[in-house]
């Protein structure tokens, strides 16, 4: 049995329907398809219930890896361990096309907002590191309770990662724009399989990406669920 960690609910375009088990979503997918190159059935892959902020925190686990847009970070790494990256991503804004910031083409431009991200993410670490807003910005549990701020007027814009961005624009907000996206930091950010520190599976994990790599098929998935517009970049 091989047995995968992630939060719920567990949103598209990674998930669909809230369900990791039906092997719909750009992570479901990839999950099912590390499983296959392990020897593993789809009947043969279990699913837990791990919240995001616990994921990356030190201690026993009780998946063999956690999949969940879990950014490879130096911090996280020094008490959990990471596969190869399997998707690069770069962080953007959403807002309402008549947001203070719909308009914004400089990163100058978002420090007078009110923004927010979830807790514990790479996006709010965007916003404080990379935006620096004037005011301190919301943080919110998950990303239901931004969306909900964002709808009620609370803030201005929600930083996301850009598939989520994609599909927060398309489906759930009407008059909704990507405001843009920010340029990857040097190295880039990729999401990584999670793993308890020390588990030997790392290395099994690492070589089944490399084999989806090589083949195509993770290409292939990605095409399948994930957007593949562009959106502008902030300049400086």
């Amino acid at each position: 049995m091989l047995t995968v960690g992630t939060d719920t609910p567990a949103y598209p375009p990674y998930f669909s329907d809230d369900d990791p088990t039906n092997g719909e979503g750009f992570e479901s997918a990839i999950a099912y398809a590390v499983g296959s190159q392990l020897g593993f059935a789809p009947m043969d892959v279990k699913w837990e219930v791990v919240p995001f902020n616990t994921s990356y925190a030190p201690g026993n686990k009780n998946f063999d890896f956690d999949i969940n847009q879990i950014s490879i970070t130096p911090e996280r790494a020094e008490v959990v361990d990471f596969s190869d990256g399997y998707y690069t991503v770069n962080q953007a804004v959403v807002a309402f096309n008549d947001s203070p910031i719909a308009g914004a083409t400089t990163i100058t431009e978002l420090t007078g907002a009110k923004l927010g991200a979830q807790v514990g993410t790479t996006s709010l670490s965007f916003v404080t590191q990379v935006v620096q807003p004037t005011d301190e910005p919301y943080v919110f549990n998950n990303t239901n309770d931004a969306k909900s701020a964002l709808q009620n007027g609370q803030i201005d814009g929600i930083i996301v990662d850009l598939p989520t961005a994609y599909y927060l624009t398309a489906a759930e907000f009407n008059n909704s724009k990507i405001v843009g996206q920010f340029q990857a930091a040097a190295g880039g950010e990729e999401f990584g399989l999670l793993f308890q520190e020390g588990n030997p599976l790392v290395n099994c994990v690492n070589k089944a990406l490399t084999t989806l790599k090589d083949s195509g098929e993770l290409q292939e998935i990605q095409d399948a669920w994930l957007a593949g517009t562009s959106a502008p970049y902030f300049k400086e």
